[in-house]
């Protein structure tokens, strides 16, 4: 299971809510999956979601199989909860008529993870990478099969939200990154890791190729103890070949989504990498 913030864990294990109109899922309208956040289940497609206007993102079905309903300890409410992990997300109403379906799942955001693809029913593995420029790590995950999505963006600083043109003073403390999601029954996260390892070179400090700067740093952002575990064998594994490993290995903070010009930059545009390139290293 991810490794929950204080946060994250006040509502999804402690069962609390997030104040409305606050949570970062709210209003997103996007094509996509939602899934949840302690262990990858997919819980929802983005088709069912509508705008209750409640302050709160509004389902009015759930991936088959996805969900559980309890009665809430309240005697009124029925609780809804992740069918994998057990992860409240919020609760269930009915008879409102804000769809035909009659149906309203009022989730907390903080329970949620988003992806942009329609994903089918069961559990996703996500991983948190930072090699150098976003759009060779990006270009060359995209290529690997079980991959689902992934999503260049901001991670591991101080600033929160912070713009490209930020991150490029050196001043944010975060470093250019993706976010992989992948399907657990088509690949797994150490067959990512060694790939990760083999497409940068893990060895340079605060740079990668021509680009320098502490925001190419090589970073490993781990979501729960057995990424860490992978991550040190991974690690230990080339500095026994002679390697001089500069990679770091941190506990994952929030993710900042980059501006859409760096998503998918290289098959938008036709280009190809310039610091980044396949080298066999295991």
């Amino acid at each position: 299971m991810n490794i929950l913030s204080r946060q994250e864990a006040d509502i999804i294990i402690r069962k609390g809510t997030e104040r409305p109109f606050t949570g970062k899922y709210e209003k997103l309208t996007a094509t996509g999956t939602y899934i949840c956040r302690q262990c990858g289940n997919a819980l929802y497609h983005s088709s069912s979601k509508f705008d209750a206007h409640c302050g709160w993102p509004a389902f009015d079905d759930e991936i088959p199989g996805a969900v559980l309903r309890h009665p809430d300890p309240d005697g009124i409410r029925t609780e809804i909860t992740c069918a994998f992990c057990g992860g409240h997300l919020g609760h269930v109403f009915t008879g409102e008529g804000f769809t035909t379906k009659n149906i309203r799942h009022c989730v907390n955001s903080v329970s949620l993870d988003f992806v942009p693809a329609v994903l089918k029913p069961g559990r996703y593995g996500t991983a948190i990478f930072a090699g150098g420029c976003f759009w060779g790590v990006e270009y060359f995950m995209q290529k690997e099969p079980g991959v689902v999505s992934v999503t260049s963006g901001y991670t591991g600083g101080h600033v929160r939200n912070p713009s490209y043109r930020e991150v490029c003073t050196g001043t944010t403390g975060h470093a250019e990154a993706v976010k992989v999601i992948y399907d657990t029954r088509s690949t797994n996260y150490g067959k990512l890791l060694q790939l990760f390892l083999e497409i940068h070179d893990p060895t340079q400090v605060n740079r990668q190729g021509p680009d320098i700067g502490e925001q190419y740093r090589s970073e490993i952002f781990y979501l729960n103890q057995e990424q860490k575990s992978l991550a040190e064998k991974y690690l230990s594994m080339l500095r026994s070949k002679g390697y001089k490993v500069a990679t770091a290995v941190t506990q994952a903070s929030e993710f900042y989504e980059a501006e859409d010009y760096h998503q998918d930059y290289y098959f938008k545009t036709g280009k190809m990498p310039y610091c980044h390139g396949y080298i066999k290293r295991f």
